[in-house]
């Protein structure tokens, strides 16, 4: 790594990027897999677990004076308001303050408003902490898919955060057969068990904290803010460990870049990156955040109410069902996953989004014809999500890798809350309104909007998504901050030590 006096900074001449991207898989890889991906099992538990239990919730003796409506359609509008605005507030913050500080803040919010969610004694107080666990989570999308495309290998970027993001529907499983206990009243009062499945929340994100404090800053956020030195140690230590297990020495990375150092980036430039520079990238985040954040909030969040109302599935047994298409969720982006890298982004996420779009287009019309029983309206629901789930998760890839690394975290947070706004706000608020008529026509047209977002994201797709599979981040979006090549040839100086295929430090 080499330095050199700016009047605006620093400016460093670095092969760290290139050097994390060389690295084969580790089992230190893994420790990251760990310590940020889990978070998404904590998600899928909330969504789930709030969907299963609404019937209960609305019960006389649950505790709390509220109707089936409001958990999924206020309720679940809050959660998602809270994530959106959560997204920005703390992503404009991980940008600024870096990565680890915040993704630690964020699920400390986390924890603390899910456990007291468990306490409500009135409706006004789980609206709250509704909306403060929701807040909470958004903070967790920027920050989390931040640092892990910034520390994953590029020939692994994608089917990890696929997987990653994917995981959600382990949660969902987890959320769905825990609801099935909890709602059982031969074991719990009705009272009681709702509030343990939200305490667990907050018991598994306490220990997801203590993991993660063993997750480094990202290197790439360190070199962008003047923290050459520390970038330097964190990638020797993840080197020297990865050497270690492969018995082997590392291969030379192939490139550097240079950085003028700086400590923040304005909203100024925030905007002319994603509206100017990169107007058709914005269009294309845009378009996949509308479908599936509207897909999933709003369709799913009442999955358990339309087994109930239509199907007359009794509420203790919804869980069940929800299992089996959150199986199917998970299965898409972990067997999928690796086509993302292969076969390349634009091909899978059209793909996914078009394939997802047609199957829900033909299982509204199958529920139109009444030809469908609970089993079967399952077993269609994991066709589509099989395809769905993939999608929706490129969606958080997209956006993560191809805007310039000092605005990543705004810009996932801004495509999070603006899509899921769209999506995730309204479309509670409106599939509640249209599977409480009890009418098929009005279930059969929410199915349908899903369905034409999801095929229109996917036409978008065919045309704009960019061919980022194998690539580095500062290759498919140049960072902001980076020098002309000529400040390469900048006067060097020596600043420390250089691992083994590493370039030499000079000065």
């Amino acid at each position: 790594m080499s330095t050199a006096e700016a009047d605006t900074g620093r400016t460093v001449t670095t092969n760290i990027p290139a050097r994390l991207d060389r690295l084969p898989w580790s089992r230190w890889h893994w420790t990251i897999v760990i310590g940020l991906g889990t978070v998404w099992i904590l998600d899928g538990l909330e969504v789930t677990v709030v969907g299963n239990i609404a019937s209960r919730l609305s019960e006389p003796g649950s505790g709390l004076p509220i109707t089936s409506g409001q958990i999924t359609g206020l309720a679940a509008a809050l959660y998602v308001a809270g994530a959106c605005v959560g997204a920005l507030f703390w992503g404009r913050l991980t940008d600024r303050f870096g990565r680890k500080k915040l993704f630690m803040i964020t699920l400390v919010v986390y924890l603390a408003a899910t456990a007291l969610t468990a306490v409500s004694f009135s409706t006004w107080w789980f609206f709250a902490f509704r909306f403060l666990t929701g807040f909470g989570i958004g903070g967790e999308y920027a920050a989390i898919n931040s640092a892990i495309d910034e520390l994953i290998p590029a020939a692994y970027r994608g089917r990890v955060d696929l997987i990653i993001n994917g995981s959600f529907w382990l949660g969902a499983v987890g959320g769905s057969l825990l609801s099935i206990v909890a709602l059982n009243t031969d074991i719990f009062a009705k009272d009681v068990g709702w509030r343990l499945t939200f305490a667990l929340g907050a018991v598994l994100a306490l220990v997801i904290l203590l993991v993660r404090r063993h997750v480094p800053e990202s290197p790439r956020w360190l070199l962008i803010h003047g923290r050459d030195r520390e970038a330097e140690e964190i990638v020797t230590s993840i080197e020297e460990r990865v050497e270690a297990e492969k018995g082997e020495p590392l291969d030379r990375p192939q490139s550097e870049i240079t950085i003028n150092q700086r400590h923040s980036v304005t909203f100024r430039e925030i905007a002319r990156t994603l509206f100017t520079d990169y107007r058709k990238r914005s269009v294309l985040g845009f378009s996949l955040f509308i479908g599936q954040a509207f897909l999933y909030n709003a369709i799913t969040f009442g999955f358990g109410a339309i087994l109930t109302k239509f199907f007359d599935v009794p509420t203790g047994d919804t869980g069940y069902y929800f299992a089996v298409i959150a199986i199917g969720n998970f299965c898409g982006p972990l067997l999928l996953g690796k086509l993302f890298d292969t076969v390349g982004r634009r091909v899978m996420i059209s793909g996914t989004y078009l394939l997802s779009g047609i199957l829900l287009f033909g299982t509204a019309w199958l529920f139109d014809q009444g030809s469908l029983s609970a089993g079967t309206l399952t077993a269609c629901w994991c066709a589509v999500l099989f395809f769905a789930s993939a999608g929706a998760s490129s969606a958080y890839l997209t956006v993560s890798e191809i805007f310039p690394m000092e605005t990543r975290a705004m810009s996932i947070a801004f495509f999070y809350a603006l899509g899921t706004a769209a999506g995730g706000i309204s479309g509670p608020l409106l599939f509640a309104d249209l599977t409480s008529t009890g009418k098929v026509a009005d279930t059969v047209l929410a199915f349908q909007i899903g369905a034409g977002l999801m095929v229109a994201a996917g036409l978008v797709a065919a045309f704009l998504a960019v061919r980022a599979e194998r690539r580095s981040l500062e290759d498919i979006a140049k960072p902001l901050t980076a020098a002309a090549s000529s400040a390469a040839s900048s006067v060097r100086g020596k600043t420390g030590g250089s691992k083994p295929g590493s370039s030499p430090a000079t000065a």
